[in-house]
């Protein structure tokens, strides 16, 4: 069993671990917040390009064609929207796991505790 020292300073541990955690977070939320609006800009950018442009068949684009050039256009914006958001994700459940273990060091003190009372 866990002395009240050793889950003292587990507890100390996941508190600094917590609040880097939400750093973390905070920092790739704006990454993703920043990353989403370039991403946006230049999707819209594209598909002014080819509201006025013809196809190789001479007809207009389509929306669902323009929509497929601006993207093709705007891969590695697309990719990089997509990596911010599972970076964002990840820090989140990591953030929630740190929660778990502060939670489950709390019930042991509880216990160590209670076992001192006795």
């Amino acid at each position: 069993m866990a002395t009240p020292a050793e889950v003292e300073a587990r507890l100390i541990g996941l508190s600094r671990e917590y609040d880097d955690a939400y750093q973390n977070l905070a920092t790739a939320d704006e990454h993703y917040l920043v990353r989403k609006s370039e991403l946006e800009i230049a999707m819209a950018k594209s598909r002014m390009k080819y509201a006025g442009l013809s196809s190789p068949t001479g007809k207009n684009y389509t929306v669902g064609e323009r929509e497929d050039n601006a993207l093709i256009e705007n891969a590695e914006e697309h990719t990089a929207l997509a990596y911010a958001e599972a970076t964002v994700k990840a820090l989140k459940e990591n953030a929630k796991r740190i929660q778990l273990q502060v939670d489950i060091a709390r019930s042991v003190a509880a216990l160590i505790r209670s076992e001192m009372h006795q």
